[in-house]
């Protein structure tokens, strides 16, 4: 896989977690929205929704995807625009890694302590696990890249 289609995949995980997000968004401000992604007590938006575990650090849940997923946007761009530095790319690795943290322990609250699981959350953390993979990609891709010695340059002729 070319650095470009990494890149790529990078974006279009982002992209769609960020759309997922803000239907998460949207369903905390419109609870009938969570109607859509229940149709079962176990599938169930508005189980999780309603339990009172939906915020992590005094911040409600949508918020961290949200923001999360405009921080991986940003931070590609920044790898993409600083093609040379792999600080831009081992930052959105970074980044990545914490979203990947905390949608295991979000997951964990869903699954292990209300025991439903949110269809739209999930669908965020797929598409923030793919970032996650892309950034690793990336970095991995970007230093064999950097270490590959350069081209050889044909020498000028004089004449």
């Amino acid at each position: 896989m070319r650095i470009r289609s990494v890149r790529s995949l990078i974006y279009l995980a982002g992209g769609l977690g960020l759309i997922v997000a803000l239907f998460a968004a949207a369903e905390f401000f419109d609870a009938s929205l969570s109607k859509f992604c229940s149709p079962s007590s176990t599938i169930s938006c508005a189980a999780v929704a309603n339990s009172g575990l939906t915020t992590t650090l005094g911040i409600p849940d949508w918020i961290w995807g949200v923001a999360g997923f405009i921080a991986i946007l940003a931070l590609a761009a920044l790898a993409e625009q600083h093609r040379r530095d792999l600080r831009y790319a081992y930052a959105l690795l970074g980044l990545t890694t914490a979203g990947v943290a905390l949608s295991l322990y979000l997951l964990y609250v869903e699954v292990g302590r209300i025991g439903a699981l949110c269809p739209v959350c999930f669908t965020a953390y797929v598409f923030g696990w793919i970032a996650w993979g892309g950034a690793i990609l990336l970095v991995r891709k970007m230093s064999a890249a950097q270490r590959a010695p350069p081209d050889a340059v044909p020498a000028e002729s004089t004449a």
